[in-house]
This record gives C-alpha cells, structure tokens and sequence, in this order.
C-alpha cells in the first residue's frame, strides 16, 4: 500500500478527510480494482456485482473499522452493492454512496461564492433525487473551516463516522449522495472545528425540522403540491399594487385560534390550529372581515415559542408546529383563492445563539462577525449577519426567492432593517465600530438590501418588499437605480407613535397635542408608506388598542371607532393586528388565543361589525388607496380647530369626482350645527357615521342631504353646517352628475 494512501487513510480514521471520496469507493489502481468501505457497526462486508452476483469478500485493514476488496480478475469497474453483516448476525445490503460524482456542479459554485445564486436552494440541503438509476438524497453544506464534516441521522445510528462529505475545491461546500434515503428521516451535521471540537448541527436550507424542542431536519420533497392559483399569480403579475386597496390583517398563527389538547404535558391545555385548520377558519374570517392580506408572523422554524418567531433557526422550513410544507402550500393556496395575499414577516437582521443553528456553524464566525461589535445585538442576544461575506449574502438573498418561488407569497415584511443599517443601533459608545469613513452606518448591510431588493424584483416584479424601518434613512421605497433601498413600502413608524399617544390622551388635553395628528401630513408621500397598529403596539404593557383609549366604557368604544376612521382616512396603505378589529380589552399573549367569546357581548360584536364595514368601505371607495403614494390624493380642510379638537380633510382617487370629505371629532361633545369648508357647491351625503347605533354609538347623524352654501370657509369657496357626534368618524359624499367631466 503506499505512503499516499497511507496518509488518507489516516485522516479517514482520525476525522480529518476532506475528501474520503479519494479513498473509499471502488477504484482502479494500476491493474487491479480496488473497493474500499469504511464502517465501524459491520463485522464482515461483502461487495456484490450487481449484474453478475458475484461476491467478493473484504477485509479488515484498520481495527476502527476500515475494510478493502482487491479484486485482481478485473480491470474495469462496475456497478455494485455491499452486504454488511452486524455483530449480532443481521444482514442488508446498500449501495456505496462513495461511487457517485459529485451533484453539485462547479457552475453552482462559482455562483454561490461570487454570491449570486439565487436558487442555491436547489442544490445545497437535502435533496430527494435519482442519480444513475439510484434512488437517495443528495446533501450540500457549507463549512469551509471544518476539518470534517459528516451527515449523521437514524439511518446511521447518528454515527459521524458512517458517512463523511467531501470538499468540493476550494469552495467550502461540502457534499454527498446517500443512497436508499426516503422522505421522512432525520439528519444533521456532524461538524469537526479546526479546534477539534465536533458540533451537531441542523442544516441551514433543510425544508422541514422536527417539531420543537426537537431539532432535528428532515429528508423533504417540496415538488408535490399541484397549485390551484394560477389566474391569481398571473393577475399579480400584471398588476402593481401602489394604486390598489392594501388592508393587511396581522396574525401570529399560533395563537390566533386554539383547541383543546389532548396531551397530558400541555402547558395551557390547548394546542394552536393547523395550517389546514386556518385554511379553513382563518381565510373565511379574514374574506369576511374584509381583508385584503394576510401578514403572518414568521412561520420559518424557530426553538423558543417566547420569540414569536422572531428568532430564527431554519430559514428555508416552514415551522412544523402546524403542519408540513405541503399544508402550508394549502394555505397559501386557498387565500389565492379566496382573494387574500400573503405576506411573511422575515428576519435577516439577527439569528439566536442556539446550538444547532447558525451560530459558530463551522466552529469559526461563519454567518456573523468574529468582533462583537458588529457581530451581537446584546439588546437581544443575537447575532448579526455577516453582509459583507458572499455566500452569506446569497443564503438570505435566496432564502427570500425560495419563499416567493416555492410557497407563491406575495410580499416579505423584513424586519428590524434600522438594526441593519446603524452600526451603533442600541449599542453605546465604544460597543460599536464605525464604517470605514468614520461614520455610523452599515454599508455591507445597505448593499445586501439594495441587492436583495433588486433580486426580488427581477424575479418577481409585483410582489411587495416591505421595511420595517423605523428612522429618517431616506429613500427607503425608491428603486435602487435612483439611489434608494429599493422596497416597496415602508412602515409608518412615526405616523403610529404620534397617533397613538394622541388617542391615548384624555380629551381635555388633545387639544394641546394637535400637532401629533397633523406633523404626519409633512411627510406623508415621502415614502410609500403602509400605516400600522402592529403586535408590538399591543404587549409589553402597552395595553389592548381598546384599553389605550380614555375614558368609560362607552368612550372606550367610541374612541376606538373614532381611531379607526382616521387610520383608515389618512394616506397609506393599513394593517391592523388581530384582535384589534373586536376590541380586545386584554394584550395579546402567545400562549394563549385570542378572546373570541368577547363577540358575544353587544359592544365587541358591534365593533366587529364596524371595522369589517370600515374595511369594505376602504375597498370599495377609489379615493381611500388610488393617490396613497401622492400628495394629489390629499387635501386639508381645516386642522386649527384645535379648543374642539376637530380636523376635517378631503381624500381623492385619480378621477376628481372619486371624493370623500372626512370629519373627525376627539372629543365626547356633541357639535349640532358645526361649519366647515366645503370645495363644491353641491349637496353631500353622509355615508358612514362611526356614531351610528348599529355600531354602538349614539346615532347623532345627518340623515338628509347636506347643502353647502356661497359662504367661504377655511379657504374654499362654500362651506356646510353638519352634525358631528361625539368621538365620532364623519364621512361624507358629494353629489354630481358623474357624466359631465370638467
């Protein structure tokens, strides 16, 4: 045997092959064919010819475990198996994942490095595949620091000796085909470091993971779902959504609804719905309510229930605490369906420590930063991606393709894009490092965004890329081209800190905190901006969207429907958190579903009744999302009524004639003959009264036609006298022939 086999071989035994395939397999060396099998569980191997059934016997060249066959009356190699014998006698047969070339081509790699791979999904994980006739899975990692990496899983006892990857070039990725897998197993990786230390990991494309605490991956095929949503994909590809009516209703899937649990360990009692069960509750109610979208919480899997979803471990699986992928197909299916979007909260900014994700993946700082300083968030105990590093780059990249190509969703929510692009975002002085200019922002993270957001577009032109972005960075929703970030939509972060501490506010003193309604009309059409009463608005303390409002019970309520009107009139697209639309008096808890017998009594069942015709309202009227993104679509009325706390506005769709005059009144008096401007001298029509007594107001509405009169007002050239009722929404249609355009 010579030296240069000698020396593989002891790196095979000691757990330092990079490339065993040089080894083990079948081999022609000078004139004779040569197998070599490594496998310490067997106590006598056979090799097998497959065409002929001849058997030839190996032997045990290395007590750890190493066998070899030297066949000498052959000089060609051929196709065949190995029958192993156990210890205790039982016998089966494999192929030798150690005869086949490798499933990932250097093209792939070349791309996956430059990091520009955008479906690499397609090549590193785990893929069910056929390869020269043989059923199995191929498996890709990437680990470039590890000394060995191997795929442990129940078909190998777990055993990191059984079957080892090979490195391909100098690419970091790691390969195998595994002959005989099926759907269902489970694997890892077994991951030596350069230190010597062997990590268990799950693997960071898998499809599927074990349901949490477990987690484990699993052997997945998502190509087994016949979509029924064509008509739906084709319209979103020919429409954009800037001058459609986008009312989003936020949902943590997990404890939206729940049902008894039958399992004695359970916590609560209760166990969330399936992603079937949703399909067939959630959908109903959401196209009932209204609702144009549906915004999801991330369902990418997660360990820790407490994080909402927020910290994530398996980027490409749907989590499995309520279903399989293919369920979760289901669902995105039947909203198309139903006429509901879809829209994924994702997680690019952090990732938790635990040890089996990502942290520390190949022993070194592989997907984040090795300095703490650009590497942690300690505010959350996370760590930060490394957006400078390629093939990190082209993980995330792809991951947001793979959501969009694999599951047909319609938008991504990123969140936390402020913590990507400070570098000082809640750190203090000296917990961070400046750019290379000296300054504080991120611009590793500022070109990942912009490439992302470029990516997804090239692919998928009318999907929405939603920020979470909750500073003044300019141009968050311009093209890259012109300079921007490239998303579709932001969040209106100010706009809701404003409004929601003016709501909040016994009356008596709104008046002095006028400003907080009317600074957001400075800034309105900067952004294309979506207005948010999010999750995070309704926990930690901050009370229930209901318990934020002053007052007693009936100004409660009021109050709400009041909020509401004015959310739904200003200009942007909406989103409302569950529970929200009945009035839930308690914060929302993740354990626990929302109080869905609260509908049983009058004043929750009437809200109810009040947001589903606010948004049908808001679908149906042009002038509520036509202009949302241009100043065109607005016009102010009066904001001065400041000792009433009175403000008026006109909303408009690109046809002039598409208008609403919108009144709204923050205090709980009622005004009888109140005048405002009005831009026409015609007769308007009240058509939505937040006061009215199927809503549980105090019915104080104008039943007849309103005439404006030759009086100026508020710098129109007519104003009107109409009653306003207490804490109440107003909304108002002027009358015209439509047929004669101007």
């Amino acid at each position: 045997m010579s030296s240069e086999i000698n020396v593989r071989i002891e790196e095979l035994i000691s757990g330092n092959s990079k490339n065993p395939h040089e080894l083990l397999g079948m081999h022609k060396e000078e004139d004779k064919i040569v197998v070599r099998v490594f496998n310490a569980r067997s106590q006598k191997i056979a090799v097998k010819d497959i065409h002929t059934d001849e058997t030839f016997q190996m032997k045990l060249i290395n007590e750890k475990g190493l066998f070899e066959c030297v066949i000498s009356n052959r000089d060609t190699p051929f196709k065949y198996e190995l029958i192993h014998t156990t210890a205790d006698g039982h016998t089966y047969s494999v192929i030798d994942p150690y005869t086949f070339w490798p499933t990932i081509s250097e093209y792939d790699l070349f791309l996956f490095n430059q990091g520009n791979n955008h479906r690499i999904y397609e090549k590193l994980g785990c893929h069910l595949c056929e390869v020269e006739g043989v059923k199995g899975a191929s498996f890709g990692v990437w680990a470039p620091s590890a000394k060995r990496v191997s795929v442990v899983g129940t078909f190998n006892q777990w055993d990191g000796r059984s079957h080892s990857m090979r490195m391909l070039g100098s690419s970091g990725v790691w390969e195998l085909f595994i002959p005989g897998l099926t759907k269902g197993d489970l694997y890892k990786y077994e991951i030596k470091t350069p230190t010597g230390e062997i990590y268990i990991k799950s693997d960071p494309y898998a499809f599927y993971a074990e349901k949490p605490p477990e987690t484990a991956s699993v052997v997945y095929d998502l190509e087994n779902y016949e979509w029924q949503d064509s008509e739906w994909m084709e319209k979103r590809a020919e429409e954009a959504v800037f001058d459609k009516p986008i009312n989003i209703y936020e949902v943590h899937l997990g404890s939206w609804k729940q049902e008894p649990d039958d399992d004695p360990e359970s916590e609560t009692g209760f166990k969330p719905y399936s992603y079937r069960d949703l399909a067939d509750t959630l959908i109903p109610y959401a196209k009932k309510m209204g609702y144009t979208h549906l915004e999801l919480l991330p369902i990418m899997e997660h360990p820790f229930d407490g994080s909402w979803g927020y910290q994530v471990t398996g980027y490409y699986a749907t989590t499995s605490r309520y279903g399989t992928p293919e369920d979760f197909k289901y669902f995105v299916d039947t909203c198309h369906n139903n006429g509901l979007g879809v829209i994924l909260d994702w997680v690019p900014a952090h990732f938790p420590k635990d040890g089996h994700g990502l942290a520390r993946f190949d022993g070194t700082a592989l997907y984040e930063h090795e300095d703490k300083r650009v590497g942690e968030h300690l505010g959350w105990g996370t760590h930060v991606f490394n957006y400078g590093r390629n093939e990190v780059k082209n993980f995330l990249v792809a991951n947001a393709v793979y959501w969009f190509d694999k599951f047909h969703i319609d938008g991504l929510r990123v969140d936390a894009v402020a913590s990507m692009l400070y570098l000082d975002y809640c750190r203090e002085p000296g917990e961070w490092l400046p750019n290379k200019y000296g300054g504080r922002e991120n611009l590793e993270a500022v070109e990942f965004i912009k490439n992302l957001n470029y990516v997804v577009y090239q692919y998928f032109p009318n999907v929405m890329m939603i920020a979470e972005e909750s500073t003044s960075w300019p141009l968050v929703t311009k093209p890259t081209h012109e300079g921007g970030l490239g998303f579709s939509h932001k969040w209106n972060m100010g706009w809701m800190n404003d409004f929601l501490k003016y709501v909040s506010l016994d009356p008596i003193y709104r008046k002095y905190n006028m400003n907080l309604l009317t600074f957001s009309f400075m800034y309105a059409w900067s952004e294309n901006f979506i207005l948010v009463l999010s999750h995070d608005e309704v926990v930690h303390g901050k009370a229930s969207m209901l318990g934020k409002m002053p007052g007693d019970y009936w100004q409660q309520f009021a109050g709400l429907r009041c909020a509401y009107g004015y959310f739904f009139a200003h200009p942007g697209k909406k989103l409302l958190f569950m529970g929200g639309e009945y009035g839930q008096f308690i914060e929302w808890k993740y354990k626990e579903s929302l109080d869905w017998h609260l509908l049983n009594y009058p004043m929750h069942e009437k809200m109810s009744l009040y947001v589903s015709d606010l948004n049908h309202l808001y679908k149906t009227e042009k002038a509520l999302y036509e202009l949302d993104i241009s100043h065109e679509g607005f016009e102010l009325i009066d904001c001065k009524d400041v000792d009433n706390s009175i403000i008026s506005f006109i909303r408009k769709g690109k046809d002039w004639h598409d208008m609403l005059i919108f009144v709204f009144n923050f205090t709980p008096e009622t005004h009888e003959n109140y005048r405002m401007g009005a831009p026409l001298k015609t007769s308007y029509i009240e058509i939505f009264n937040s006061d009215a007594e199927k809503y549980g107001g105090s019915n104080v509405l104008n039943t007849k036609p309103i005439l404006s009169e030759d009086i100026p007002m508020h710098e129109k050239p007519y104003s009107m006298t109409l009653r306003i009722p207490p804490l109440g929404t107003v909304v108002l249609r002027p009358e015209f022939d439509k047929d004669k355009r101007p």
